[in-house]
């Protein structure tokens, strides 16, 4: 994407909304986003990074994370990395289950493009695969990417050992 999205959406009605950067997201509240954002579409890669490595990534100070929330509750969030001073990468999108079919999808992505071309990138860039949605990519373009590469991704669930791991790191 090489320029600013041109649309403009309204918030769905009657729904309270309110969009947060978490400044050094706290590792639980990350993970459960993580899980409840990417249970669906098989989402493990950072589910599987120990504490240290995690919290290295999210508080980088190029890396951001912003929460949506819909009448009080977390229903989503995205993530941005700014690559370099010409690059700003979306490396995470989406909503949690009880935000979905509320008309809320494209509005949240336009609030991420629009937090991603606030830093002036030259560009702005995402990755997606055959597990996302399947109009991820339709979206994509629909707000102005333009399609670069393709690539299959498979799935590698968690292991009884790593979802042990997951949950004690979780307190639970």
């Amino acid at each position: 994407m090489t320029a600013p999205p041109r649309q403009s959406l309204p918030v769905p009605v009657n729904i309270q909304t309110a969009i947060l950067r978490v400044p050094e997201i706290p590792l639980p509240y990350y993970r459960f986003l993580y899980l409840q954002v990417g249970r669906r579409w098989q989402w493990t890669d950072r589910l599987r990074m120990d504490s240290d490595t995690l919290a290295a990534t999210l508080h980088d100070p190029r890396n951001s994370v912003t929460v949506l929330y819909v009448n009080g509750a977390p229903a989503g969030f995205f993530e941005l990395l700014k690559i370099d001073e010409e690059t700003v990468e979306l490396t995470h999108f989406g909503l949690m289950e009880h935000a979905l079919g509320l008309g809320l999808g494209k509005w949240f992505l336009l609030q991420a493009l629009h937090a991603a071309w606030a830093e002036a990138p030259k560009r702005v860039v995402t990755t997606t695969n055959n597990l996302d949605h399947p109009r991820a990519v339709q979206l994509y373009q629909r707000f102005g990417f333009s399609p670069v590469a393709t690539s299959t991704a498979e799935v590698t669930p968690l292991s009884d050992e790593e979802l042990l791991a997951l949950a004690q790191r979780a307190g639970l």
